[in-house]
């Protein structure tokens, strides 16, 4: 018979981090035993030298303390959990006080969940990468079912035009650092949470340290480089990575995991050209979009951390908000794929930003650069400029520069002989990075006198008209 021992977080140094192992057995006696055989470090922990268990350690079957039974002789049940609950100086044990019972009492009486099922997210340490769209259902949602431990990395601060979507931030907490902000709303939710924080970029230099203090992470990340880093990482580490993404009206969820089916490699071996697929600032996103989403995310972290439930392994799961409707796809590992396929190539990080194309803005030839003051210095002197708006026309409605012409960047090359290749062309969006790839389309087309402004129309808000509106 097959049976899950719960492993408290103070022994899971000496069981590979795992929160929970099985083991094959039929008394708790001989369930022990094949524990200590497949982790030996656990022996001197959970045994003295007589063999029986130390008087630290009490051991639990479902909810019953073995103690007041049989002991170690006592016959397992199917289904029924063993729990180890040693003494500890502080923070989360185990099991639950009068208090956690009357929080969570919706889950004790679920099947599914119970008394053990509470211990385990109570034991439980979940990292959220990012704390925005999706960080922000995820963090209040885990904190709400009780998972004792969340690591939150992050290194943004709370702007305005977060607010129509990360709903853990409120508007007092604009110019705050997200994770300052998002630790105290979850610390309301749930006080008995303990919360980790990150101030920093997840890189390739420290994602394997922090993402192996975790039992599972869950990727809230908005860009390539960093989701293809969290993906390497987690098959490395041997985590299951809860993925979700979001874009206009459009979502996608799935669990990855190495050692059960395919990872985000296997889907996507390679990212999508700069450029290609916009960022949510700039081309939008449903200010729901993201609960609905990471709402999912968050309920496969349970499923997880649970054992419960079939997870979205090797399944990708598509949501249309516009149609209101989901499919299912299934996926399959690639024997090829270079980090968890049959002879992988990828043991360490790599440099992301380069595998993703992403080229910093200061790579940009200079001749193309001009500053907000630098333009505007120029338009006062007269000089003859022609001020290209290259954003969509959603975003042309909201502000724009003074004379400037409008032709979004997907139209250029229908419209492209709407421009005078003589003349000298300042090309700008919201933040620059689609006028970037404008100008390189124009360079291509033989235009020559090409100026790209730098951090684009909302560089211009902040250096030089403060009452153009900020989106």
């Amino acid at each position: 018979m097959q049976t899950e021992i719960l492993i408290p977080t103070p022994l899971r140094r000496f069981s590979n981090n795992e929160s929970s192992v099985f083991v094959e057995a039929t008394t708790v006696g001989e369930a022990f035993e094949r524990l200590v055989v497949d982790h030996p470090e656990l022996r001197r922990h959970l045994f003295a030298e007589s063999g029986a268990l130390r008087s630290y350690v009490n051991v639990f079957l479902g909810d019953e303390d073995i103690r007041h039974l049989r002991g170690v002789e006592t016959p397992l049940e199917a289904g029924v959990l063993l729990t180890i609950v040693p003494a500890i100086a502080g923070g989360s044990g185990a099991d639950l006080d009068a208090g956690e019972i009357a929080r969570y009492s919706r889950h004790l009486i679920l099947p599914e969940v119970g008394m053990g099922g509470q211990r385990k997210l109570k034991a439980a340490s979940v990292l959220l990468v990012g704390t925005g769209g999706l960080g922000s259902p995820l963090g209040m949602y885990l904190a709400a079912a009780g998972v004792g431990r969340i690591g939150l990395v992050d290194f943004d601060v709370v702007d305005h035009s977060n607010l129509q979507r990360q709903i853990i931030h409120g508007t007092k907490n604009v110019g705050r650092p997200k994770l300052e902000s998002a630790r105290e709303r979850i610390l309301d939710i749930n006080p008995r949470t303990v919360v980790d924080l990150y101030d920093t970029r997840l890189s390739s230099d420290n994602a394997r340290e922090i993402v192996r203090l975790y039992d599972l992470v869950i990727d809230g990340t908005d860009n390539f480089p960093t989701r293809y880093l969290v993906n390497d990482v987690c098959v490395l580490e041997g985590k299951p990575n809860v993925y979700g993404s979001i874009f206009r009206f459009e979502g996608q969820s799935s669990v990855f995991w190495a050692e059960r089916g395919p990872c985000y490699r296997c889907l996507y071996p390679d990212p999508p050209p700069p450029g290609l697929v916009p960022s949510c600032a700039e081309g939008g996103v449903l200010g729901v979009l993201p609960g609905i989403i990471g709402t999912i995310q968050a309920t496969e972290g349970i499923k997880l951390l649970l054992g419960r439930g079939e997870p979205l392994i090797g399944r990708l799961l598509l949501f249309d908000a516009l149609d209101m409707r989901f499919r299912e796809l299934k996926l399959r590992s690639d024997p090829a794929c270079p980090v968890c396929g049959e002879s992988p190539t990828i043991r360490e990080p790599i440099d992301y930003e380069a595998f993703c194309g992403v080229v910093p803005a200061q790579h940009h030839p200079e001749e193309w650069d001009v500053s907000p003051r630098e333009l505007m210095e120029r338009l006062r002197r007269g000089d003859r400029l022609v001020l290209l708006d290259v954003r969509s026309p959603q975003e042309w409605e909201i502000c724009r520069l003074p004379d400037a012409r409008h032709i979004p960047v997907d139209d250029l090359p229908s419209r492209v002989r709407e421009l005078d290749s003589t003349d000298e062309i300042v090309v700008y969006c919201k933040m620059g990075v689609r006028s970037a790839t404008a100008a390189r389309f124009l360079k291509d087309a033989g235009f020559g006198r090409l100026r790209n402004l730098q951090g684009g129309i909302l560089a211009w808000a902040d250096q030089i008209d403060s009452s153009v509106p900020k989106y």
